[in-house]
């Protein structure tokens, strides 16, 4: 058997090419949008691929199971209950698609996380050797069930049938290697672990959710707490239905002349810059939110995919900033500032106020201080937090930033200063008088040493 992992970790996105050497004949599990790595992985080991199998209907990235099809003429295979646009060949619970002599996958049907969730067995020679579990399990943690209620799904009914599909999954024999779709840093889940596979033996042992318990306690844990879910995850799932998901064409470049035109047309625009070269200026109006963090997820929670964009970026890193757009589904870009922020020339700049953490300290000891707005998640915040700080998670702020007094200096703080960044001129783009905390709560702490802790 020919197993090749693969991990996208500004996504925490894991994908599977599974082949048997003796027919040479592979499937894909849960393809990202840009194909290319599995084309040349199935040909290396002298592959063809015949079958792409989507787990579910991903709501954190548009995935790449027709454009697979397209390239190879592979068949696409969804869990029985899927509804799609395309054609597809549906997978029923204890269903096997042999590969060759050596591999069969075996369909578990696995509802919970969403409606038409399988895991992919990997039988070799007639022995589970792996599980494929899409996001039924994940290291240490299960996928949430909240993400579809605006599509019809209830929190407590897909979490009942996750209580049930973790009841069969717990069964598999322990030597049986758990590979899920997601690790740490997905929204998926609220506390996924950082290995990349574990053992079913493992995680009987290590995982909340597959610890006896009963199914009202399951369902209470499982749907508290869960981290705000993007906007842009309704549109994905929706995407994923859809059988027009190519990728888009690439960014064209603009002048500054045509860059300022498009923006005053409405477009917005995103500077990927890191924040250091963001301190310095930025174009009036655009959110700061640097390549080098967790880029497309932070778009997908401030800005709509509908929206039009233009990019600012070093010169060189414009192709990636639109490909890990695409990835995520937004695909109205207009264009980037060809020669990067040089080429804005004398035009005006519009700076951010950054506070390090002392002298934020000073400001707060003053008659008139600024309101801190807290956009960690209530998990994060809960252990320690700047007394007085307003909690507002950076993926609630899009739909109630209006909730924050206009006429009051504010300043953004988050774990380490990348998400606060974002915030604070998403919170500048709307007219709001904002800085951010540089560092965030970490060098808050430091300041204080110690000195403030949750009430």
């Amino acid at each position: 058997m020919e197993f090749v992992p693969f991990y996208l970790g500004c996504l925490a996105h894991a994908s599977y090419l599974i082949g048997d050497r003796a027919s040479g004949t592979a499937v894909v599990i849960d393809p990202q949008r840009d194909i290319a790595q599995y084309l040349e992985a199935a040909s290396q080991r002298g592959l063809t691929i015949r079958h792409v199998i989507l787990t579910h209907f991903h709501a954190d990235f548009v995935a790449g199971h027709v454009a697979l099809r397209a390239a190879t003429g592979a068949t696409i295979h969804l869990g029985a209950g899927a509804v799609a646009d395309y054609s597809f060949s549906p997978l029923a619970d204890g269903q096997e698609l042999v590969l060759g002599p050596t591999v069969t996958l075996r369909t578990l049907a696995t509802p919970g996380h969403t409606p038409e969730g399988i895991t992919l067995l990997v039988v070799e020679q007639g022995v589970i050797t792996r599980a494929c579990t899409g996001d039924t399990l994940f290291i240490g943690d299960v996928g949430r069930p909240d993400l579809l209620a605006s599509l019809g799904a209830t929190a407590a009914g897909l979490a009942a049938d996750l209580y049930a599909s973790l009841a069969r999954v717990r069964q598999l024999p322990d030597a049986v290697e758990v590979w899920p779709a997601h690790g740490a840093g997905s929204l998926c889940g609220k506390r996924l672990g950082a290995e990349r596979f574990s053992t079913i033996g493992a995680q009987r042992a290590l995982n909340w959710a597959l610890q006896p318990q009963s199914q009202a306690d399951f369902i209470s844990q499982v749907t508290a707490d869960q981290p705000p879910a993007p906007a842009y995850f309704v549109h994905d799932v929706q995407a994923n239905r859809r059988a027009d998901v190519s990728l888009a064409p690439v960014l064209p470049p603009l002048d500054a002349v045509r860059f300022q035109t498009e923006q005053d047309a409405g477009a917005w625009v995103l500077d990927v810059r890191d924040g250091a070269a963001v301190a310095g200026g930025r174009i009036p109006g655009a959110l700061a939110i640097g390549l080098a963090g967790a880029f497309a997820p932070t778009v997908g929670q401030l800005v709509d995919p509908a929206q039009r964009l233009l990019i600012v970026a070093d010169p060189g890193r414009e192709a990636e900033a639109g490909l890990r757009l695409a990835r995520i589904g937004y695909d109205h870009l207009a264009g980037f500032l060809a020669g990067g922020m040089a080429a804005w020339g004398e035009r005006p700049l519009e700076v951010l106020r950054r506070y390090p953490a002392p002298a934020l300290l000073e400001e707060m000891a003053t008659s008139e201080p600024p309101l801190i707005v807290d956009v960690r998640t209530p998990g994060e915040r809960a252990p320690a937090l700047i007394v007085g700080s307003l909690s507002m998670p950076l993926g609630e702020l899009a739909s109630r930033w209006h909730e924050l007094p206009s006429a009051r200096r504010i300043v953004v703080h988050c774990a380490g200063g990348y998400r606060s960044l974002a915030a604070a001129t998403f919170l500048s783009r709307h007219g709001f008088d904002a800085a951010d905390l540089v560092g965030g709560y970490a060098q808050w702490a430091l300041a204080v040493k110690g000195g403030v802790a949750a009430p």
